[in-house]
């Protein structure tokens, strides 16, 4: 119930009640833009200015490993699952979406943990960005062998399959999408970030205290109203999934959290570390795994893998998952 009684989460619930009523309320996007930039910065100054006070720990290298693990599972369990349920374009968009993760959860998660005293470790930041980028990785080969398979097939209705020149062309240019995935700005500004605060050190975290430490709070809230006018207007491509798809986008983060906590225990993460791997499990990408699928599986719908990420999956995530998360991680 405090988590639920923050004020930057009760800005999101007042964003979405905007949203739905269909008020003018609008957060102008170059606003929303420095929002999410300036997020990104401050996140990556404390992960660094942590990273230079613990220094390189057994613990980091066990929360690293198991965040790496975690960004190749879960989306090889989310195409697995929806691969004969739905086409196997969508199978691939839809597990890419929810094997990568979702910054906005991870920053609201790390605040919720700091006021409960939990102070997370810096490398958490590092977690996070190990696994934006696997998930592009597979579905961009996956959508590469349907469309091999697809024409495969055609050609073969046809009789040519022998004669046929392009059985084997035409997948999209996995360097130029692996090139876009790894020098995407919001990820370089996370890294830059985390770099600087862990060079810097204590002295820098003196001196950006008042910028990356006192207005955190203030601008988090402002943005998640943003972020809530936002999902009011995802609901509709929400609403239009298929029941499977619904059901994915609800349980198949507590699936994906539910192993990351188990692997965490084996590994004896810390309940912080532990809660932060939880919530990226369970986080879905809305802006970077989007943005790179456009173009990469132009195939696929993108009212399924944004609507149900952004209309469904972060709204749940932001109000329920993470107190729950954190209470597992804690009690457990």
């Amino acid at each position: 119930m405090t988590g639920l009684l923050d004020p930057a989460i009760l800005f999101f619930v007042f964003g979405v009640f905007a949203g739905a009523l269909r008020s003018n309320l609008e957060i102008p996007p170059a606003i929303g833009k420095f929002l999410s930039l300036y997020l990104l910065m401050a996140l990556g100054l404390k992960g660094g200015f942590a990273l230079a006070a613990a220094g390189l720990t057994p613990a980091m290298l066990g929360s690293l490993a198991a965040a790496l693990f975690m960004a190749f599972l879960v989306p090889a369990l989310g195409y697995a699952f929806l691969r004969h349920r739905v086409s196997h374009f969508d199978a691939a968009a839809v597990a890419a979406a929810y094997g990568s993760v979702s910054a906005v959860s991870f920053v609201a998660a790390t605040q919720h943990l700091e006021n409960l005293g939990l102070a997370p470790g810096g490398h958490m930041t590092v977690a996070m960005v190990l696994m934006e980028s696997p998930a592009i990785l597979m579905a961009v080969l996956l959508a590469n062998a349907a469309r091999h398979a697809s024409r495969a097939a055609i050609v073969v209705g046809a009789g040519q399959a022998a004669l046929s020149p392009r059985a084997g062309a035409g997948g999209t240019p996995l360097r130029g999408i692996l090139r876009e995935s790894f020098t995407d700005g919001a990820q370089l500004l996370l890294l830059g970030s985390l770099v600087v605060g862990w060079v810097s050190g204590d002295a820098g975290r003196a001196v950006m205290q008042p910028f990356a430490g006192d207005l955190f709070k203030g601008l988090l809230a402002f943005f998640l109203l943003d972020m809530g006018l936002l999902v009011a207007r995802n609901f509709a491509d929400a609403r239009r999934a298929s029941p499977v798809l619904i059901a994915y986008a609800v349980l198949g983060p507590l699936t994906h959290a539910a192993i990351a906590l188990a692997l965490a225990r084996l590994l004896g993460l810390p309940p912080a570390d532990t809660a932060l791997l939880m919530v990226l499990s369970a986080s879905a990408s809305y802006i970077v795994v989007p943005a790179v699928l456009r173009h990469a599986v132009p195939e696929a719908n993108p009212s399924l893998y944004l609507g149900l990420s952004l209309g469904l999956t972060f709204p749940l995530n932001i109000l329920l998952g993470i107190p729950l998360y954190t209470w597992l991680a804690t009690a457990l």
